[in-house]
């Protein structure tokens, strides 16, 4: 690689079930085999990296995100905090203040402007973030409380503690959540790379073509690799050459992979052609500016 600071590939996909784990969790541990690399479990809502990656526990901290609490000795009842909340997580019922901690944003508009000082702003768990050690692996997991509805707060705090901690591992991969909402655009924000993984069938041609749009109004640089490129027809080869994307690997499908996988056993030193896919993809992006 050409930049002294880290590289930052997210990995990526359109919908769930391509590979996008299958080719983290062992590309990251292929890469750090030949240096430190880091791994981040982005999918919050179901990490599970974890299942792979095995190591020493490092640091494990409770995150949170600020929420208003009704003050009722306080309240002067005014509507200016309901009046306020763009995203209707303050409302009024009568001489009651309801407050709906899983639409907040903090923005801290209602809590600022109370005349009564009625709102503080509190602390409200919403996941943590732990850092496990393997070698010169290191893997972050970010996982989101169950019960909680907003993805995109404890992402990017994730991103924050990444910039904060890991500045000196020049390989970083972020496995992000699938589809194309609010969470996959958190994921990506600050990567300077992102690798589609998709399947050669309808669906898989479908979500691709989503994704693609949504980074390309990220204005994010892209490449994809084809899983099971052997199950399904030659329409995404044809997408990509259309639209001028370039094809890092091809992953034949291979019931060792699936065996190994469904076992939760890492294959990239156990399988020839994916080891090879690996070294097309390292070599590809060593040469990212």
């Amino acid at each position: 690689m050409t930049n002294s600071k880290p590289l930052k590939i997210a990995i990526a996909s359109g919908k769930g079930g391509t590979g996008k784990t299958l080719l983290s969790t062992n590309m990251a541990t292929f890469f750090s085999q030949k240096q430190k690399t880091l791994l981040v479990d982005l999918d919050v809502e179901e990490p599970n990296d974890f299942l792979f990656i095995h190591g020493i526990t490092e640091n494990k901290t409770d995150q949170y995100k600020m929420i208003p609490e009704w003050d009722e000795s306080k309240c002067i009842p005014c509507d200016v905090c309901s009046n306020t909340c763009k995203f209707h997580s303050v409302i009024r019922l009568g001489t009651f203040i309801a407050v709906f901690k899983e639409l907040c944003h903090s923005c801290y508009a209602c809590s600022e402007l109370c005349p009564a000082k009625a709102l503080p702003m509190i602390e409200h768990k919403i996941g943590e973030i732990k850092t496990i050690t393997s070698g010169n692996l290191t893997f972050i997991e970010s996982r989101l409380e169950i019960g909680e509805e907003q993805a995109v707060p404890l992402i990017h705090q994730t991103h924050d503690l990444v910039d904060k901690k890991c500045n000196d591992i020049q390989i970083q991969l972020f496995d992000c959540p699938p589809g194309t909402s609010c969470p996959l655009v958190a994921a990506t924000k600050n990567v300077d790379f992102v690798m589609l993984v998709t399947e050669p069938t309808p669906f898989g041609l479908n979500d691709l073509r989503l994704t693609v749009e949504t980074m390309r109004r990220l204005s994010k640089p892209i490449g994809v690799v084809i899983n099971r490129s052997d199950i399904g027809n030659n329409e995404v080869e044809k997408y990509c050459e259309q639209e001028q994307i370039p094809i890092l690997a091809q992953i034949p499908y291979d019931r060792q992979i699936a065996e190994n996988y469904s076992k939760g056993e890492l294959v990239c030193d156990k399988i020839g052609h994916i080891t090879h896919s690996f070294l097309q993809i390292l070599a590809f992006i060593q040469n990212i500016n």
